[in-house]
């Protein structure tokens, strides 16, 4: 995450009600975190050669950079509108909007974005826009999904790796910001277990191995507390796949972290498996963090 102290959060806006309720979280986030909010948009049209200037005999207020300007005005109102004072500023961006959003990350603090996507088009939602950004941005990316429950708990996922220490440590700070608990989950399977009805072999201790990764848990979190002062934390080792323990555990939570690629996540897969299956399920807002590199 970008610490300096100017540094915005930035929402992508395409005019939807989805993008208008990314623009409330993020009005709300900016106001949490004490920093000035950016509304983006991404206006390909130009990249498609395509005219953005209203015809010669239109009334005037056509045209589709018009459109782009109101969409932005509308979004920047709303914003006000969600936390009046906010520090707001509103721009349209020449390009596609993932690589639109993706090039604001080096110096923002936290991006967001709708969970049906930019251009309106759900059934390209999560793969052509949320993931890419989440995938490839320098700083955390915020997905406006789910219900927002203002007065439950911070949910990480945690399983070890980089990606997830890096996760807990944010959520940390939020949950702490926020004055609710966070609550740490690790979801784990039996050893050798990998087909699909995750059947578990009939000698293992069960009990045994629950114990084992509440400490493998644990330990992951040693110092957590310390570095978080006032930070109430509960640990949950749960046996299942993640995706679906995690996206359980959302029902009940306000936001969900997740990092960018977990231990064991197929290299080739930049944002992670467990990191997809909660954009796409998840009952709450999610933000992915990655590691740095």
């Amino acid at each position: 995450m970008n610490s300096a102290n100017n540094a915005a959060v930035v929402v992508g806006v395409d005019g939807s009600e989805s993008a208008l309720r990314a623009v409330r979280l993020a009005a709300t986030e900016a106001a949490r975190q004490h920093r000035p909010l950016r509304v983006v948009h991404g206006f390909i049209w130009p990249l498609l050669h395509v005219p953005v200037s209203p015809a010669p005999d239109a009334p005037p207020g056509g045209g589709l950079r018009h459109r782009a300007e109101e969409l932005v005005e509308a979004a920047v109102n709303e914003a006000e509108a969600t936390v009046p004072g906010l520090s707001i500023s509103g721009e349209i961006i020449d390009g596609e909007a993932a690589a639109v959003l993706v090039g604001e990350s080096p110096t923002a603090a936290l991006i967001v974005l709708g969970d049906r996507g930019l251009g309106g088009f759900s059934a390209l939602v999560l793969g052509s826009v949320a993931v890419q950004v989440a995938a490839y941005a320098d700083c955390p990316v915020l997905v406006a999904r789910g219900t927002q429950r203002p007065d439950q708990p911070v949910l990480v996922a945690v399983d070890g790796s980089d990606a997830s220490r890096r996760a807990a440590d944010v959520a940390a700070d939020t949950a702490v910001s926020l004055g609710v608990p966070l609550v740490a989950v690790h979801a784990y399977r039996h050893p050798g277990s990998s087909g699909p009805g995750d059947m578990q072999p009939l000698v293992y201790d069960e009990a045994k191995l629950h114990r084992e990764q509440e400490r493998m848990l644990a330990g992951w979190l040693t110092g957590l507390t310390e570095d978080h002062r006032g930070l109430r934390l509960t640990c949950q080792a749960t046996r299942g796949r993640p995706g679906t323990v995690l996206a359980e555990a959302s029902r009940s939570a306000q936001l969900a972290v997740v990092g960018g690629r977990g231990r064991g996540e197929v290299t080739g897969l930049l944002l992670g498996s467990v990191s997809q299956s909660m954009l796409h399920h998840a009952q709450c807002p999610v933000m992915v963090v990655r590691a740095p590199h």
